[in-house]
């Protein structure tokens, strides 16, 4: 099976998406902060919502993959399940008696269950009978022995393929550390994904795929802000450079805000040359061109205007912008409501959430089609249609 993506816009073949399940049933008023959702979704609802998106996509030709379908068969693969397991264990916060007794119940789940469990985490009081032991007994019962994944939904953060290879991220908030150890076992023990290199690995600097977008083949944008450092943009760069996958990467800059947390929260493409942009940063958004010297090492220049260099890269005479909103209060509203982020199924075409009618209505005006899906609940997550999926095959836009 081949997995291949060089552009945002070639017309997309395969994705990987996660149907919302148990994880969410797991946020209330006193962990929805930490766990990063703003509100606290009704789950029917939303996946309702999610599967008339994955609906959508299959109606325009694209195979649509289950992460949590996916995880399942990768623990019936020894190792995988002996890998996941260890990593839970792992957690510090323990103590031997409350871990041998969480190994135990572990080990007698089978593949589904156990995926079931590492993706929704195990509650105090679904572990019964009690371990005794200190750390049990103090703590509340309300407590998670595994914690939930409820941002599993956002699949483009944990992994970006770049042409044949995928970058198994780094994610940067303590409640998404354990999502990369599901998805890196997926490409590394899924009979699907045999024989795929990884391009980068969770112990590396902070780096998250919705910072990363491959305007064209052979030249990505790399957003360094909240969730991706410079020192991850550097290393995605130094690996990328010596893959022969790429010729020019631009490190842009964006504000360390929730409202920003991502690239791709401000700034998604929907044609070769076109991207719809929050017009409130399009012209002070800059960017570094990093390119490899004689040696193969990273070397940046001067940051200049973002649209003046990602043209240059992309080598066209201009990068077309399809504003966000119509004046400068409904563009603040649809970027908070994810406005920017489009799913491009191919050029020309996207999804979006129909709730930002004005910048829709710019789009189909620049002459893109828009397939608009519901998200009142998806979107309590903070992400639209391009953070709730993962690219694995495109048409390839080079040669």
């Amino acid at each position: 099976m081949e997995h291949y993506v060089d552009s945002e816009v070639g017309r997309l073949r395969t994705v990987l998406l996660h149907r919302p399940g148990p994880e969410l049933a797991r946020l209330t008023p006193r962990n929805n902060d930490s766990l990063l959702f703003d509100a606290i979704p009704w789950v029917g609802r939303a996946q309702e919502e999610h599967d008339a998106f994955a609906a959508a996509l299959r109606e325009r030709g694209v195979e649509v993959l289950y992460l949590g379908e996916l995880l399942a068969e990768t623990l019936a693969v020894d190792a995988a399940r002996e890998e996941l397991t260890a990593g839970v264990l792992a957690d510090r916060r323990l103590g031997d008696t409350l871990r041998d007794s969480v190994g135990r119940y572990l080990a007698d789940q089978d593949p589904r269950r156990l995926a079931e469990v590492l993706m929704a985490g195990l509650a105090h009081e679904e572990l019964k009978p009690g371990p005794g032991g200190l750390v049990y007994e103090m703590m509340d019962r309300h407590e998670f022995v595994i914690d939930p994944l409820p941002n599993l939904l956002f699949t483009r953060d944990s992994s970006v393929w770049v042409r044949d290879r995928v970058a198994v991220t780094s994610l940067a908030m303590p409640a998404r550390n354990r999502e990369t150890t599901l998805t890196r076992a997926i490409y590394s023990h899924h009979p699907r994904f045999a024989g795929t290199e990884l391009l980068y690995d969770p112990s590396l600097e902070r780096l998250e795929g919705g910072d990363v977008l491959l305007l064209a083949p052979e030249v990505l944008a790399i957003g360094v802000g909240e969730r991706t450092t410079p020192a991850g943009a550097e290393r995605l760069a130094r690996r990328v450079f010596a893959a022969g996958l790429a010729r020019t990467i631009l490190a842009v800059p964006i504000a360390q805000e929730r409202a920003t947390m991502h690239l791709d929260t401000v700034c998604t493409m929907v044609d070769v040359d076109a991207v719809v942009m929050y017009p409130n940063i399009a012209n002070t958004l800059q960017a570094y061109t990093v390119t490899a010297d004689a040696d193969g090492q990273p070397r940046a220049t001067a940051p200049r205007p973002f649209l003046e260099a990602a043209a240059e890269a992309m080598g066209i005479d201009r990068l077309r912008i399809i504003d966000t909103g119509l004046d400068p209060v409904t563009a603040e509203r649809e970027q908070w409501d994810d406005g920017n982020n489009t799913l491009a199924i191919g050029p020309r075409l996207c999804v979006a959430y129909e709730r930002n009618v004005e910048t829709n209505a710019q789009l189909e005006r620049a002459g893109i089609e828009v397939v608009r899906i519901s998200g009142s609940e998806l979107g309590s997550g903070r992400g639209g249609p391009r953070c709730m999926s993962c690219p694995i095959e495109r048409v390839p836009l080079g040669g």
